[in-house]
């Protein structure tokens, strides 16, 4: 069984993303990170975010910039720039961009 990859996105686009959903940063679980040539993760949610009177579950992501592989992540101290996708009409568009992490839950970041 894959287990599950905490992750936490930032995002920055859009601007207002936070005025508009009381949320800066999502944070949820992906499985799809085992697979070596996965371009694109689906990352389930911890907490749902309603934005035009539509409650998102679930995001997709896939790297910015040309070249970038989602795998990137393991080894970036800051995070790394993603494009963010949500559901609409029963497909993914992407809307939204920001800068993907792993997740660190708090009792770890008090330990370090």
């Amino acid at each position: 069984m894959t287990a599950h990859l905490r992750l936490r996105i930032h995002i920055s686009e859009p601007w207002d993303f936070e005025r508009q959903t009381g949320m800066e940063t999502l944070t949820g679980w992906t499985v799809e990170h085992e697979g070596e040539q996965q371009d694109e993760w689906e990352v389930m949610l911890d907490t749902p975010y309603e934005m035009n009177d539509v409650v998102h579950d679930r995001v997709l992501i896939n790297p910015r910039y040309v070249g970038e592989k989602l795998g990137k992540v393991f080894d970036s101290i800051v995070g790394m720039a993603v494009r963010i996708a949500h559901q609409a009409d029963g497909d993914y568009h992407y809307a939204m961009a920001g800068t993907l992490s792993l997740h660190r839950d708090e009792e770890q970041e008090e330990v370090n």
